[in-house]
This record gives C-alpha cells, structure tokens and sequence, in this order.
C-alpha cells in the first residue's frame, strides 16, 4: 500500500507515528523512504519533541546500535498510570534509570526495537503475544487460558490471521 500512495500521490510526504495508549498518542515519527518501502522495515523515527524514548535491554540500559530491546517512554506526555490498577502500573511504569529529573519515569511498552547506524529506530514486534484489532489491544494468552479452564479443552492456541478481504480476525485452534 505504501508504494502504490508513493506512485499515486508522488510529492506527498508519508509519515509513520509509533504511539501508545499510555502517552498522548503519538512517541516518535519518520518520513517512510522508498528505502523505507523497498526493504519492507517498520522504521519508527525519533522521539516528537518533549518525549524521550530509550531501546533498553534486561538490565535496564542501553541497547548498542543493531541489538533488540524493549522500548521504553518517558516525558511531558506520560500517564501516571491506570486507574484503580496499582499493580500494573507498579510493573509497567517504572523509574527513569537514565534522566537526572527527580520523580522522572518510564513506561515499559512490551516493544521491541533495535537503534539503527543513522540513530532512527526499528520497530521488530512484540515481546508477548499481544496483537491489534480493530483498534484493541489483544493478549492471545489470556483467550487461551479461559478455553483451557473449559473441561473439554485439552490444548488451545489462537492466532490472528486475515481473511480473504484482509480483515482480521482471531481463530481458536483446540484439541
């Protein structure tokens, strides 16, 4: 789709925005390059002014250029967490180990990235199996542990696929 807006609109500037629910939308930007469509990558940009991003490993540090992390988001734009949800916001919204700001923190996004040579990133997934559809967020686990608790389910796996007309959809493989 992306190179047909290229063909069909020429000179027109086509802009990919990585956002999350938990900032005010939009974290970082990049003009897609033929480049960009050619090589098939998901390059996410930088960060929009105001808010910082940081690709960081398990140990909470930086990840070198070219080695996947998770993204982290930090800046003016954070949530303070989830309503009435304490727990998760505890794990998911942690302190910022990298700003000098007192009180500063950062979200954990469950993304992955890796840094690229020209400082953009790539955006590479998911670390659990939570996908999109129609706008919701998904986790494919916790479907499948209700139809595990049914007595006649042995196993369970749902996928997210697309149908004949590309639109989504979650099937339920059980045995």
């Amino acid at each position: 789709y992306l190179r047909q807006a290229k063909d069909i609109f020429g000179s027109a500037k086509l802009i990919n925005m990585y956002g999350i629910t938990e900032t005010t939308v939009h974290v970082t930007f990049r003009e897609v390059s033929l480049q960009d469509i050619e090589e098939n990558t998901s390059n996410i940009g930088v960060p929009i002014p105001t808010t910082a991003t940081y690709i960081l490993n398990a140990e909470m540090e930086q990840a070198p250029v070219g080695v996947k992390g998770e993204i982290y988001v930090g800046g003016a734009g954070l949530a303070r967490g989830y309503l009435n949800r304490p727990e998760l916001t505890a794990t998911r919204f942690v302190p910022d180990p990298i700003s000098n700001a007192p009180g500063s923190r950062l979200y954990r996004t469950g993304d992955l990235a890796r840094y690229t040579n020209n400082g953009t990133m790539e955006y590479m997934g998911r670390i659990d199996h939570q996908v999109k559809m129609r706008g919701y967020r998904i986790e494919l686990r916790e479907i499948e542990t209700a139809l595990m608790e049914q007595e006649e389910v042995e196993r369970a796996l749902i996928l997210l696929r697309e149908n004949a007309v590309e639109q989504k959809q979650l099937v339920a493989y059980v045995v």
